[in-house]
């Protein structure tokens, strides 16, 4: 995708938030919620509505990919996927091999809905698989086992052209070894893709009142570093190089989504908490799931704010989106956002400073961290980021 395609007439993302799920993770700070009973038709209809919203607001795009997120996606009922697909793809023509992504638990229950949403229309799937041992999967608290887990990644890998799976490292007690041979195993299943997440203690969630209890205790800083090269290490060497800090694929299996969001082109978000960037314009949904609902009810839409961003928001948005992405930034497009030039968007001398350190490299207009950089990038940021 060139630079100059900014907003009108670049092809466009959708994604679409489905908040429930069986049981709240400890680890979790996802906009995911718990409830007995949930009415599928109101929120089939809702969804609809929400959609029709935003597509009167982004006319004449083509659609390159649909993200089903949460929340358990795979707990939606798929005549509720089949009809969002539908409408996206009515409103918005869909570009020659769009990518649909639906969020999936590994549990049988719904690996028993795979084949209803390939058939749907969904085309990548995202497996929470998570570990692939039975006692860490207890300690994050997932309803499934390992055998189940690779029971229902098998049954993707019949049912969808393309998967990814997710797992969870650096957790406490885990030794260089026992993550090398976890991840050798991942490795083996043969997947194009795979999200690969170290462990971070968010505010609000169960790990962090056990952390601030004292009872749970991350591996150290030497311990994480260690564990970072040997993720990068094994997953280059069988062909799934990094591409983004916690993500890793073949070539050309990247997920296109994600770029959108990671390139800083406009999406637009759908469903409870929802955000989106539309023509400059921040969205965001309303959060809890009841209040969601009876916006749209109320209004047609569950929109909470749409709020013009400031120039100096989206170059730091485009900054720390585009440096988490091995390929780097062009800095020039970033001024471009922001009305400015390139030594307003970046410290040039940081900059300079961070490559004999062989933390960045600069070519140009083009900054990308280096493998060395990617895992401090965000003390990277804070030192080259202006404003």
């Amino acid at each position: 995708m060139s630079p100059e395609q900014t907003s009108s007439g670049a092809p466009l993302a959708l994604y679409v938030h489905w908040p429930f799920c069986v049981s709240k993770c400890p680890y979790c700070d996802f906009n995911s919620h718990v409830r007995d009973v949930v009415d599928q038709q109101a929120w089939r209809d809702a969804l609809l509505a929400d959609l029709a919203y935003e597509a009167e607001r982004l006319p004449g795009r083509q659609l390159a990919s649909i993200f089903f997120g949460g929340g358990t996606p795979s707990l939606m009922p798929p005549a509720t996927v089949a009809a969002v697909i539908e409408a996206a793809t009515s409103v918005w023509p869909a570009e020659p091999g769009i990518e649909i992504t639906l969020e999936a638990n590994p549990s049988s229950v719904e690996a028993a809905r795979f084949a209803d949403l390939a058939a749907a229309g969904v085309n990548r799937v995202s497996l929470g698989l998570q570990a692939l041992d039975d006692e860490a999967l207890a300690f994050l608290g997932r309803a499934h086992g390992v055998d189940e887990g690779l029971a229902a990644l098998a049954t993707a890998q019949r049912h969808f052209g393309r998967v990814s799976f997710d797992l969870i490292y650096a957790r406490p007690g885990q030794s260089l070894a026992a993550w090398g041979a976890e991840l050798d195993r991942a490795l083996g299943f043969g997947t194009e893709h795979l999200s690969l997440y170290q462990l971070t203690i968010e505010p609000g969630t169960r790990f962090a009142t056990l952390a601030a209890k004292g009872a749970l205790t991350l591996p150290d800083e030497d311990l994480a570093a260690d564990l970072w090269e040997t993720t990068q290490a094994r997953t280059a060497a069988a062909g799934l190089p990094l591409y983004e800090v916690s993500n890793h694929a073949r070539p050309g299996a990247e997920s296109r989504h994600n770029l959108t969001y990671w390139r800083y082109r406009d999406y637009a978000g759908v469903g409870p908490g929802a955000h989106g960037r539309r023509e400059g314009i921040a969205t965001f949904r309303r959060k809890k799931p009841e209040n969601w609902l009876s916006a749209v009810a109320r209004n047609g839409h569950g929109a909470e704010s749409e709020v013009a961003l400031a120039p100096a928001e989206r170059v730091t948005e485009a900054l720390v989106m585009g440096l988490r992405m091995r390929e780097g930034i062009d800095l020039a497009r970033v001024a471009t956002l922001g009305g400015t030039t390139i030594d307003q968007v970046v410290d040039l001398k940081a900059v300079e400073r961070l490559a004999t350190q062989g933390l960045v490299s600069h070519d140009g207009d083009w900054l990308a961290l280096t493998p060395a950089g990617m895992p401090l990038l965000d003390a990277v940021l804070r030192e080259v980021a202006r404003g």
